[in-house]
């Protein structure tokens, strides 16, 4: 077992300074080398170090899983239309409306591209690799939270900042109960992509 502080090491690297040096101003291209660096290195030691086999388990609860996601997405529809029709109320449904093409195409993209990689580095990695560094559950969840808006930090952007935090709060619990990055990527992708439908892609990031 590799030592705590190497894993402290590793953590404030990968989740800490890697995302705060995307703020700064130089070239693109090493910024997505040094992500498909990190990532492969997350996969390695996923598979090599923490032996993770890839699947989806056949105990998975979806009765309990499904319930509570639909409350939480109903709670989530509940407040962001409102939202939208006051602040955006233009883009209130505007680009599944306007351009149903590129609305399905970015869910697609979204949801293969951007969803399960993300979950499977803030919630699958960042579990099996740091639960151990925390003696709290609450703890462990809310610097997952943390370290996942800082994810976004990019964007430069307070309400995506926001989102991600209490997204992160959501997907970490999920994932704590369920143990499934299958489960927590279904949840997040729900979400991500019901906030690009009602109309909040311009104020996230996505293409418009």
């Amino acid at each position: 077992m590799q030592s705590l502080n190497y894993r402290l090491a590793e953590f404030f690297t990968l989740f800490i300074v890697f995302p705060l040096s995307l703020v700064l101003d130089y070239c693109i291209a090493i910024k997505i080398i040094l992500g498909v660096i990190g990532f492969v290195y997350i996969v390695i030691v996923l598979l090599k170090i923490e032996k993770l086999h890839f699947g989806i388990r056949s105990n998975l609860n979806w009765s309990k899983f499904l319930k509570e996601t639909a409350v939480k997405f109903l709670i989530i529809t509940t407040l962001t239309i409102p939202y939208v029709f006051l602040v955006d109320r233009e883009n209130l449904f505007a680009v599944v409306i306007n351009k149903p093409l590129l609305w399905l195409g970015i869910l697609f993209v979204y949801t293969l591209f951007s969803v399960y990689p993300q979950e499977l580095i803030y919630r699958t990695f960042f579990f099996k690799r740091y639960q151990v560094l925390f003696k709290s559950e609450a703890i462990l969840i809310f610097i997952n939270a943390i370290v996942f808006s800082l994810a976004h930090i990019f964007f430069r952007n307070t309400l995506v900042l926001l989102l991600t935090f209490i997204g992160g709060i959501l997907f970490a619990i999920t994932y704590k109960t369920s143990k499934s990055t299958f489960l927590v990527s279904i949840e997040h992708a729900i979400y991500g992509c019901w906030l690009f439908t009602v109309g909040m892609g311009d104020m996230l990031g996505f293409p418009a």
